[in-house]
């Protein structure tokens, strides 16, 4: 009887643990699995690399001139000043 209650508090224990108090287990994984999949996101922008419309020329998307719905590998090839 004694060892069942044992158990029956450290299972309401682990509940309490996982899912109400402040700051919980679950909350904190959301949260590296956020921050993960930004990241994630960043470096894949990083990498893509795009055609420039006018020379042909590839560029990464961080260099890119976007105008009028066409990246641009120069300021020359976009026309802009």
């Amino acid at each position: 009887m004694i060892f069942k209650l044992i158990i029956l508090g450290l299972v309401i224990y682990g509940v309490y643990i996982l899912f109400i108090r402040e700051g919980n287990l679950l909350d904190q994984v959301k949260e590296k699995t956020k921050r993960a999949a930004s990241k994630a996101a960043e470096k894949e922008d990083a990498e893509t690399v795009v055609e420039c419309h006018k020379c042909g020329v590839y560029v990464s998307v961080d260099e890119a001139i976007l105008k009028d719905g066409y990246y641009y590998c120069s300021k020359e090839c976009a026309g802009v000043k």
